[in-house]
């Protein structure tokens, strides 16, 4: 006992000389039965005292009641100095969270993948990494139990097991270590001090973009106590750092009764924030801006230069790759007059011939997401989409599905027909108002899913021009509507692309072919691509001009007008798709206002999600679409055609002198 109070003391030095500022504000804190977090990185604890940072780690269980003890210790020493303040108070329960970020500890013996845990590992100081995959209720459990022995009237503290599912275990000795050992076996129990915990189970998954191909990826249960009940939800990317230990599972009848193991929390540190901010140093960011200086006087030859780097090993399909880009891009999140949001996520489907390159496009659009989910629709019900409710150790608790871990990222869904009517219904909400609202076993809750949605579709049987968009795919109107961005790839035999096509494959295998090399110096390396896209989409918003705005609303009643085939497409969202797409055109070309070129672009890919066309002989087949040698004079002309149709030719001077 004497030894742990010299250590507390010893810890509580340290606590004061380096943590001050957070002990201050736990002092100044009005509430004193809440508890109290104290952050202390593990680093700096090596560099001040590496024998207690090694006790630490090797006997955490033991070591953090000592911590604790001594942030009490530290609190009574601070203390004196802030008497004077009202609200100034010694809080009883602080608790030391160990941030291991920057220290030895991230070494792959101690930060190991959830699949590597084993029973080496047990009682250390461990640290996993994993997305939150279901979130438990939070439940109260008594914190300990105080004994008196009743021969030697020494008292002591019981604390909860977690193998035997937080029972508090009658002591059967008595522990006082005076002159003589007491060894009495009669107690009686302090009932005056009932201290209880917030509770809560939460299971944390691998990530399955990080193992090899055939893997599972596999979960382990994660309990969190005190301040950090609920911090976290379902979708969360997560660092937890805490003590492996093990727990009996449930007596279910047939069922042999296991060990499993668990990790019993004492830091969870959120990832998403962390996540979304790739990192882009300055001269990374002064090429993209060389970039645009070099490409000044042609714009779109600079951007067509950026799409090249979209899927490289994909001939041509110009239109798709731009498609892709402003999905991953997305236009401005903002709020209407109503105080209802109004989504910035695009969404995009491709409907095409098998052999059309929609899978390749899939993949390689979850590899730039900085989060992302690929599932099949038959892979996916709507419990594997969306969420579902089970049952664990008797208590219903809700389990994440592909959209809603998808959050602030990509979820790609291939074969998007394959799934059933009733499993497509479920995604409607997700997809436009970016929620799933559930009521499952009674649990009433809203999940969110700000999610961008990458479809892939074969048509029903042979594609037939004449008939709606709804019919050649199944998809009924509600669902198509969602889609920012549907294209339709078409393999019409054409010999001439099929030769282009085959020689640019056969040319990939050969490093000496010049023209090949050429193409690879022509297109973005993927990390710089990847960066780019984070860079543009976190700092840029772009506003509508009035030309914009003019061209857009033109185009959109042109099309009301024009809608018989066409009327699941043209609804109001479709208005919204065209101001995303213009906003991520704009963010595309490094700007932040909306000019007319960004509307028309937004214009000509609506136009090649359409099957008849407001506009006639503007777009061609997507599959078919080629990257232009000249692309600032083939959009001058495109722009000439749309403006002429849409009747505002007029009210652009410089462009009626072109026309002159």
């Amino acid at each position: 006992m004497d030894n742990s109070n010299g250590m507390a003391k010893e810890l509580a030095g340290f606590l004061i000389k380096h943590y001050t500022e957070q002990l201050h504000s736990i002092i100044l804190s009005p509430d004193p039965r809440l508890h109290y977090p104290l952050l202390v990185d593990f680093a700096e604890l090596l560099d001040d005292n590496p024998t207690l940072a090694h006790l630490l780690f090797s006997h955490p269980a033991e070591y953090l009641l000592v911590f604790d003890e001594a942030a009490i210790w530290a609190q009574k020493v601070i203390f004196k100095d802030l008497k004077q303040w009202d609200n100034a108070s010694v809080k009883d329960y602080v608790h030391v969270r160990i941030n291991v970020s920057g220290s030895p500890l991230e070494c792959p013996e101690t930060f190991p993948s959830i699949g590597r845990v084993r029973v080496k590992h047990r009682g250390i100081l461990l640290t996993l990494k994993g997305t939150v995959i279901r979130s438990g209720a939070i439940k109260m459990i008594e914190g300990e139990k105080i004994y008196e022995c009743r021969n030697c009237k020494h008292r002591f503290k019981v604390y909860p097991e977690v193998e035997t599912r937080n029972v508090i275990p009658k002591p059967t000795i008595c522990p006082s270590q005076s002159s003589k050992f007491c060894e009495s076996t009669r107690f009686n129990l302090i009932e005056d001090n009932k201290i209880c915990h917030d509770y809560q189970e939460i299971k944390i998954q691998e990530n399955a973009q990080v193992l090899g191909v055939g893997a599972i990826p596999r979960s382990i249960p994660v309990i969190l106590k005190d301040d950090l009940v609920d911090t976290v939800k379902a979708g969360d990317d997560v660092i937890v750092t805490g003590v492996l230990t093990a727990k009996w599972s449930p007596d279910v009848k047939d069922v042999r009764c296991d060990l499993d193991p668990v990790l019993v929390a004492n830091y969870v540190r959120r990832m998403n924030e962390v996540k979304s901010g790739i990192d882009i140093p300055d001269d990374v960011i002064m090429k993209f801006k060389q970039f645009w200086l070099d490409f000044k006087n042609a714009p779109l030859k600079g951007r067509n230069a950026i799409l090249r780097g979209i899927c490289p090993q994909v001939f041509g399909l110009f239109t798709v790759k731009l498609a892709v880009a402003l999905t991953l891009i997305g236009g401005v999140q903002h709020v209407d007059a109503s105080g209802t949001k109004v989504r910035g996520e695009s969404h995009l489907l491709l409907v095409g011939d098998p052999g059309t390159g929609k899978s390749q496009f899939l993949k390689f659009a979850a590899k730039l997401s900085n989060r992302s989910v690929i599932t099949t629709g038959l892979g996916s019900t709507s419990a594997g989409l969306t969420v579902t409710a089970v049952k664990d150790g008797g208590e219903w608790m809700l389990e994440a599905g592909a959209l809603v871990l998808a959050d602030g990222g990509l979820c790609c869904i291939d074969e998007f027909d394959s799934m059933r009517g009733h499993d497509r219904a479920t995604i409607h909400e997700a997809m436009e108002q970016q929620t799933i609202s559930v009521a499952k076993a009674g649990l009433v809750t809203t999940l969110s899913t700000r999610t961008s949605v990458f479809g892939a579709t074969n048509p029903k049987g042979q594609y037939d021009p004449d008939e709606s968009l709804s019919v050649n795919t199944t998809l009924s109107g509600p669902l198509l509507s969602r889609f920012d961005i549907v294209l339709v790839l078409l393999d019409k035999k054409n010999p001439e692309w099929d030769a282009v096509v085959s020689s640019h494959i056969l040319a990939e295998g050969e490093k000496e072919n010049d023209n090949c090399n050429e193409d690879l110096k022509s297109t973005w390396p993927f990390p710089m691509l990847r960066r780019y896209i984070h860079f543009v989409k976190r700092n840029f918003r772009p506003v509508l001009s009035k030309e914009a705005e003019n061209v857009i609303s033109r185009y959109f009643q042109l099309q009301r007008r024009s809608a018989t085939q066409n009327a699941a497409r043209t609804t109001v969202r479709m208005l919204e798709s065209l101001i995303r797409l213009a906003q991520a055109h704009a963010r595309l070309m490094f700007r932040n206002e909306v000019t007319r070129l960004d509307a028309i672009t937004a214009i000509l890919c609506i136009e090649s999600s359409m099957t008849t066309s407001a506009i006639v002989d503007s777009v061609g087949n997507a599959l078919h679409s080629n990257f232009a040698e000249n692309p600032d004079e083939e959009y001058a002309k495109q722009e000439m055609l749309i403006l002429q149709k849409l009747c505002i030719i007029d009210e652009f001077p410089d462009l009626k002198s072109n026309l002159q």
